[in-house]
């Protein structure tokens, strides 16, 4: 008897201890062409560092899953900021830098290689992929997404799109969404442009930490409808 209730009195209330944890790896796509220099990457910065906060409360709502975070820049050419996951606790965001195009095909690519073994685990929840960006693509953005598409994982990552400007072409963002119905999240300042990526962050992470038994072939879509964000004409900067 001392011995069964050793056992169940570990953290987590089962023999053997706590419930194993799931990964959940959330990527920033995020544009760092000539277009965002100025406010508009200044204010970028400012708002992933401030979500990190409400990303670790929302990962610490979640028992089963564990938060990794990552970012990706794509400019002229992609590269990883972040290549190997960081655990949401541990994550410290380091500022980026506009330079060159807006060679989004080219960063989808780079997305798509992690989306698959060993990358990738097995046991993982769906993943999150978060594309921040100002523009038009200037490469062949259709190539990438397919690659994105290619990839079991892909095809179930949770995708938000998050629009700087008026300039960023929707039809783009609508088909990385999986969703031609859904408006991608238009932000015109910097405190919009704060709410989105809260808001984007936050629910893509709550909607992939809940796990989906036999999810639906092809793209994921969206699996929440993006809120509208409000402001007066008078603070639209961009």
């Amino acid at each position: 008897m001392t011995h069964r209730a050793a056992s169940w009195g570990r953290p987590g209330g089962l023999p053997g201890g706590p419930m194993a944890t799931r990964p959940v790896h959330f990527t920033w796509l995020l544009d760092c062409s000539y277009s965002m220099r100025g406010d508009r990457i200044a204010q970028l910065n400012y708002a992933i560092r401030e979500a990190l906060p409400e990303l670790r409360a929302v990962a610490a709502e979640q028992p089963a899953a564990r938060l990794l975070l990552r970012a990706l820049t794509f400019s002229t050419t992609a590269a990883w900021l972040h290549r190997t996951p960081v655990p949401v606790e541990d994550f410290t965001w380091r500022d980026v830098e506009v330079d060159g195009m807006t060679n989004l095909g080219e960063a989808l690519s780079l997305a798509a290689r992690d989306l698959r073994a060993p990358a990738m685990p097995a046991r993982a929840l769906k993943p999150v992929l978060a594309l921040v960006t100002d523009g038009v693509p200037t490469d062949d953005w259709r190539a990438g997404l397919a690659a994105v598409d290619a990839t079991p994982w892909g095809r179930e990552a949770v995708r938000v799109a998050i629009a700087v400007g008026r300039d960023a072409d929707g039809d783009v963002l609508r088909a990385f969404t999986g969703d031609p119905a859904a408006e991608p999240l238009r932000a015109h300042n910097g405190k919009q442009l704060a709410a989105a990526v809260r808001w984007a962050s936050t629910t893509a992470v709550r909607a992939a930490s809940q796990p989906v038994a036999d999810p639906p072939e092809g793209a994921a879509g969206q699996p929440f409808a993006p809120p509208v964000l409000g402001g007066d004409e008078d603070d639209e900067v961009w």
